[in-house]
């Protein structure tokens, strides 16, 4: 059975029916812990954004009377700020179950911007989808040694998946454009 809020530590997970209650009694102080271009693309009103990449939780507001919820894309990010949280001394924090995913999945209202960046997931595709098809082309025609190319970029796609941590964002994230807000 599934509840409302489930709680590891101090860290409690709220469902988005659960934070659209608190943001229409202005009960929650929001933080977007994605980075810049994707906060751009789309959020939720109200949020502000600290990016886990520059985490640092002196920068969290602590609004008296407000709970705390951190979200991001999936869960994965915001878990990661609200540990960093903790260990700072923070002593109650939620998280957005699912993330801003569940968040859309609900139906909840957000802030889209058409003009933002493209997501940071197609960037990734398009950049190693490119090196890869790139590398074996030169590899079959100038020197098979290029294929080492397409190699390297499989074997950091795995690292990827099995690490939940990818290389390639985090520097593309730090491209010019990808920093507007």
């Amino acid at each position: 059975m599934t509840t409302d809020r489930e709680s590891t530590s101090n860290i409690t997970e709220i469902a988005p029916s659960t934070l659209q209650q608190w943001l229409d009694q202005d009960l929650v102080t929001l933080v977007d812990v994605r980075e810049p271009s994707e906060y751009a693309g789309e959020h939720i009103s109200g949020a502000k954004r600290i990016s886990l990449s520059t985490f640092d939780p002196s920068e969290v507001p602590q609004e008296q009377g407000k709970n705390l919820v951190l979200y991001c894309r999936s869960q994965s990010r915001s878990q990661q700020a609200a540990k960093q949280l903790l260990a700072a001394g923070w002593t109650e924090i939620y998280e957005l179950k699912g993330g801003i995913n569940a968040w859309k999945a609900a139906n909840y209202p957000l802030k889209v911007n058409k003009n933002a960046p493209i997501s940071m997931m197609r960037q990734v595709q398009i950049v190693a989808g490119s090196l890869v098809f790139t590398g074996t082309l030169l590899g079959a025609f100038v020197s098979p040694w290029f294929l080492i190319l397409s190699g390297f970029v499989g074997a950091g796609l795995v690292f990827a998946g099995v690490s939940n941590t990818c290389a390639m964002a985090m520097l593309l994230a730090k491209l010019p454009y990808n920093q507007r807000v």
